[in-house]
């Protein structure tokens, strides 16, 4: 039981030390997130519809 103890104890003490982004970090790492899915997700959609427009002109 004391190593339970001991263990969130020093879980605790660890969790003071963290430093947490502010509002502002968080909101501007969501919005390259969200940027760079949509940037990814067009060049993908735009490879893919190459791709399909040149397997049909094969078949």
């Amino acid at each position: 039981m004391r190593k339970i103890i001991q263990f969130f104890k020093e879980s605790y003490a660890e969790l003071r030390k963290v430093v947490w982004p502010s509002r502002d970090d968080v909101i501007g790492s969501v919005k390259v997130v969200i940027i760079s899915t949509v940037i990814v997700a067009a060049i993908l959609g735009l490879i893919d519809m190459l791709l399909l427009l040149g397997i049909r002109a094969v078949f």
